[in-house]
């Protein structure tokens, strides 16, 4: 027990580090998901649920000032009790939502208080010149921001865990419903979010014909992103494009 809240605190530990590896996108409960079944032993389900837990936080992006759940701590744990429980996804999703509600507050903590200390610290050596302490300060910052999502994911799951089963089958069935409907409306909710920064008029012919081929002629999702990979080669002259760059390279250059 003690091992696998170790593990699953690894896992948290290294989605936080998508932050310090390009923005790669390792924290989200897709990705996460499968690790956390190979720890508890049911990869195949780990797969299922992040991916549902993926469409429930779809989007919970962080986007300005705003600090959304923590999806890293929320999808680590829900997917674990879930397995551990073995009550599926409707149950990572009651599970995960608060926990990741809870993570989101010491977020905040940390963004509004630590953070601005260490901040406060890098200006001072900056002010003296000493790049090698404003380095340190920048590595200790991000690996403290790490731990404490580690700290959090394994405690959670080492204290939790046990519990957690009770608690699970104390939740009366029509609570569990209702919240099955909701993790099937928020994926909706999702999309409709995504759909309103990138439709256009070029994009909105391209979205009803991947749903007329999904409805009308049954064609899996795999099937029609393959066509739309098609037809994006069919639509834009990449050639075309790589000869315009370079003839307009020395302007570009010339004009900065």
């Amino acid at each position: 027990m003690i091992l696998q809240a170790f593990l699953l605190g690894c896992i948290a530990f290294i989605g936080k580090c998508d932050l310090a590896t390009g923005t790669n996108m390792i924290q989200r409960p897709i990705v996460l998901g499968p690790f956390v079944g190979l720890v508890l032993g049911d990869p195949e389900l780990g797969i299922k649920i992040g991916a549902t837990l993926e469409l429930a936080f779809l989007g919970q992006v962080s986007v300005g000032a705003y600090i959304p759940p923590n999806v890293i701590v929320g999808g680590v744990l829900g997917t674990a009790f879930a397995i551990t429980t073995g009550k599926g996804a409707e149950i990572a999703f009651t599970m995960a939502f608060p926990i990741a509600l809870l993570a989101q507050s010491i977020d905040n903590v940390m963004f509004s208080l630590v953070r601005p200390m260490f901040g406060k610290l890098a200006d001072k050596y900056a002010a003296q010149g000493n790049t090698k302490a404003v380095g340190v300060i920048h590595l200790c910052t991000g690996f403290l921001t790490c731990f404490v999502l580690f700290l959090l994911t394994f405690l959670g799951f080492a204290l939790g865990s046990t519990q957690m089963q009770a608690i699970v089958n104390a939740i009366p069935e029509v609570i569990t419903n209702g919240l099955s409907i909701a993790c099937g409306m928020l994926p909706g909710i999702g999309f409709a979010m995504l759909a309103q920064m990138i439709m256009n008029k070029d994009v909105v012919p391209f979205f009803f014909l991947g749903f007329v081929l999904s409805a009308y002629f049954g064609i899996p999702v795999v099937g029609i992103a393959i066509i739309g990979v098609i037809a994006v080669f069919i639509k834009i002259n990449f050639h075309e494009e790589e000869t315009l760059a370079v003839q307009g390279g020395l302007d570009e250059d010339d004009d900065f």
